[in-house]
């Protein structure tokens, strides 16, 4: 197991159950409502740290020049496109080609339920992404 997975708690240590203990901790010695919501910001901003360090991970992955390194999410992007053109543009015409003049011959369909499972994920990540740059907090 690497350094990484280590530190952000995969496998049997980390920062996750770290985390959890220090809450537990606290929690035995938080009274009133004011130490309360103190504790619960602290606790929250200590369960972020794993989120914030994958974030960074992914702008350096990103800024990389190696096409392997920063470009397996366009082409995830680009796989996804010619499987709707295929789906919903060539596909019909294929088949309307086949019953019309090739009887025998029938286009191979396309499992679309991955496909479309592939493309929702995609578009909502991006209109979370346009919903943070609309707003202001997009760097």
């Amino acid at each position: 197991m690497g350094i990484l997975s280590t530190i952000f708690g995969i496998g049997s240590g980390g920062i996750l159950p770290a985390v959890t203990a220090v809450a537990n901790v606290v929690d035995q010695f938080v009274e009133t409502p004011e130490e309360k919501k103190a504790a619960e910001a602290i606790k929250q901003r200590m369960l972020m740290a794993p989120n914030l360090a994958q974030i960074e991970l992914n702008k350096i992955e990103a800024g990389h020049r190696s096409v392997f390194v920063a470009g397996w999410r366009p082409f995830i992007g680009w796989v996804s496109g010619v499987g709707l053109a295929y789906n919903f543009v060539v596909y019909p015409v294929l088949l309307w080609l086949s019953v019309n003049f090739f009887p025998d011959v029938v286009p191979p369909p396309l499992e679309t339920e991955a496909l479309m499972t592939l493309v929702v994920s995609l578009l909502g990540l991006g209109g979370l992404r346009t919903v943070e740059k609309v707003t202001g907090r997009a760097q």
